[in-house]
């Protein structure tokens, strides 16, 4: 399709196709999601894996605004290109130092993210020059940044949980300040905004994979390749529920929906709210294995416990959330899987480690057949494309 050159170096985006060099940009956030494992497993106690969540939530707070940009300009022509490097630069030194942000690394840290911000609004401003709606949103998106940057930087100067206490507020006025921004403003392509957050739980799930390495460093022996086996087919269970039907559903209904600004409500609930704490949920896994297969034979702590079998209902229950506010469909059966994990955790407490993986493979894999039994001729029609009317039934 013809491209729109709406100042030199930069070029609009027309076509729905993920290309080459957000894929690259997002080949460090993998990094910075492994960051905030390691931050999680060397202090797996609740303030721990608190802190670690935290620094998630703005890492992903990032990452969604080069989601939001690149449904408007196209990364790989002109100068933008320049800037997507500097900003993976920045993005780089902030993943370094999340293992340390708590403490000598704070400032570092704060510097580094607020320098990945500041090339997304400077580039989005670049974008909005001839865009009334869109510049609106934008200065909306510039305040609300600028104010969690300067509660992020005075958090920085102090210490502990008042660290924390404020690096939490700050995520929270960063992410509520697109509440009361007009929705109308913003420019989206549906197909490339629904793939490029798929493609970003790829880059989670690929996390549970390097955990299970990590974790299977001590040693090789049968309990170990036992754990590693249901480790991966948790892995494989997570990627079904999401890709086999509710992504391609969602998508659909995202490209479908109208007016504009009821489209990007839609986007900013299901895909850039919702799609958080599947994130999360995943790195609460692969902390939860990390640790089964370090130890297999004995029972997990209450932390990793909760991290893991936790992990799972909160993915269920972020799953519930995302398909009733796209799809307008209560998964029962997925929140019914959910509080029954929830319900396992003393459980878990209690039994090998191992015995714990064995009971989310079984839950997990339990509900899949269900669905795809219970939901058979449904999920043919969306999986086929044949009648995407019919998509909102699906389970």
């Amino acid at each position: 399709m013809p491209r729109t050159r709406n100042r030199p170096g930069l070029v609009l985006r027309h076509g729905e196709r993920v290309g080459p060099l957000e894929l690259f940009f997002d080949l460090v956030f993998v990094l910075a999601i492994t960051q905030c494992t390691a931050l999680m497993a060397v202090d797996p106690t609740w303030g721990g894996i608190g802190r670690g969540l935290v620094v998630l939530g703005l890492l992903w707070w990032s990452w969604v605004g080069y989601a939001w940009l690149t449904s408007v300009v196209d990364p790989e022509e002109g100068g933008v290109r320049l800037v997507f490097f500097g900003a993976m630069a920045a993005l780089l030194v902030t993943s370094l130092a999340v293992p340390h942000a708590f403490d000598e690394h704070g400032v570092i840290f704060v510097a580094a993210y607020a320098t990945v911000r500041l090339a997304h609004i400077a580039l989005f401003v670049l974008a909005s020059r001839d865009d009334a709606g869109l510049r609106h949103s934008v200065l909306g998106l510039g305040l609300s940044t600028a104010v969690g940057a300067a509660v992020l930087l005075t958090g920085a100067l102090l210490d502990g949980n008042a660290r924390l206490a404020l690096w939490a507020a700050a995520l929270v006025l960063d992410m509520g300040g697109t509440m009361v921004i007009d929705a109308s403003g913003w420019l989206l392509v549906p197909g490339h905004f629904a793939e490029r957050h798929g493609l970003i739980i790829i880059v989670a799930l690929g996390e549970s994979i390097v955990a299970i390495g990590v974790g299977a460093g001590a040693g090789l022996d049968a309990g170990v390749i036992a754990a590693a086996v249901l480790g991966i087919a948790v892995a494989c269970a997570l990627w079904w529920a999401y890709f086999d039907v509710a992504a391609l559903a969602a998508a659909e209904r995202l490209a479908m929906i109208e007016p504009v600004r009821a489209q990007n409500r839609l986007a900013r609930d299901a895909f850039s709210y919702l799609h958080l704490p599947m994130v999360a949920a995943i790195v609460l896994i692969a902390l939860g294995l990390k640790s089964t297969l370090a130890h297999v034979g004995d029972p997990l702590s209450w932390e990793t416990a909760s991290a893991l079998v936790g992990g799972v209902s909160l993915y269920l229950l972020a799953h519930v959330g995302f398909k009733l506010r796209s799809l307008q469909t209560l998964s029962v059966e997925r929140l019914a899987a959910a509080l029954l994990l929830l319900a396992l955790v003393p459980v878990a407490r209690q039994v090998d480690a191992l015995a714990t993986v064995a009971m989310v493979v079984a839950v997990l894999w339990a509900l899949l057949a269900f669905e795809s039994v219970r939901y058979a001729e449904a999920r043919r029609e969306v999986r086929s494309a044949e009648h995407p009317h019919l998509r909102d039934s699906a389970g």
